[in-house]
């Protein structure tokens, strides 16, 4: 675990060097075409050190298979090593979509033994779009690993929010704070204001991510309660929160509401001690 010297050190440069990706507005997801959630986020309490491999670190590299042909894949994602069937997946998302791709991922998703492969998996199915992925999603909402089941939020929102809005709204009061962050922004989208008393909640959540969005989002509720709990969140123990909290102080709500595009999707922040593998998915 990465030690209280390290914390303040990166509160410290944080203060001295804000960085621009504090914003979340400014999460890389919002240079994707596709208007969607998937910042997956992560707490220093879940991040470990040391436990990647060489060959683990390698498997977000997809350029081994970028001149391999579909059929290559589909084979990687169903019968190759761990770190091949990460990347076949990864791959799969960028090819153009067929029936075969739609169903390879979909499997891989729903019954994967590595959490990677299946969130990797689901990430692809995004990309592909259609009900195959909706019900995919909907699945992988009760996946035993919760990057797993943030992915999936990520998905439905992608996918079909409104039509999906009562299955992410049961993600809400999900265990896991980056589920329950994705499925918040997903809700927002659709219901703006109406989410004050559940912004409000979650602007108290343990995790300072859930809390940095819930002080983002609130930005967009013109209402006395919400400016209050923005400026009491001024003097939260987190630097990012803080910061947020007076940039949503200083907006127009409506504009807000209107100009929100909520990227859930890489997250590029990273804490001490933190990597890719150590739970940090970025697709």
């Amino acid at each position: 675990m990465t030690g209280c010297h390290d914390d303040d050190e990166f509160e410290k440069h944080l203060e001295e060097d804000p960085d621009p990706q504090l914003d979340p507005e400014r999460s890389p997801g919002l240079h994707t075409d596709i208007e969607a959630l998937e910042d997956i986020e992560v707490s220093r309490e879940d991040v470990t050190i040391g436990e990647a491999t060489p060959e683990e670190l390698a498997a977000s590299d997809t350029e081994p298979v970028e001149g391999d042909a579909v059929a290559s894949l589909l084979s990687d994602i169903e019968h190759g090593e761990k770190t091949d069937r990460r990347r076949a997946a990864l791959e799969l998302k960028d090819r153009a979509t067929t029936d075969e791709i739609v169903a390879a991922l979909a499997r891989a998703a729903t019954t994967d033994d590595d959490s990677d492969v299946r969130q990797f998996a689901v990430e692809a199915l995004t990309a592909h779009g259609g009900e195959r992925a909706a019900a995919v999603a909907v699945e992988l909402l009760g996946d035993p690993n919760p990057w797993v089941r943030a992915e999936a939020v990520v998905t439905l929102d992608n996918v079909d929010r409104e039509a999906h809005e009562d299955d992410i709204a049961a993600a809400i009061d999900d265990d896991h704070h980056a589920v329950r962050r994705n499925a918040a922004i997903s809700l927002f989208k659709l219901r703006g204001e109406e989410m004050a008393d559940l912004l409000l909640e979650q602007s108290r959540d343990d995790s300072e991510r859930v809390r940095e969005w819930a002080a983002h989002m609130l930005g967009g509720v013109d209402e006395d309660r919400a400016r209050e709990r923005l400026q009491e969140l001024t003097d939260d123990p987190a630097t990012v929160v803080r910061q947020t909290a007076e940039r949503s102080l200083n907006v127009d709500p409506g504009r807000f509401r209107r100009q929100f595009g909520g990227a859930l999707e890489n997250d590029a922040r990273l804490l001490p001690g933190e990597d890719r593998l150590n739970r940090m998915p970025d697709l």
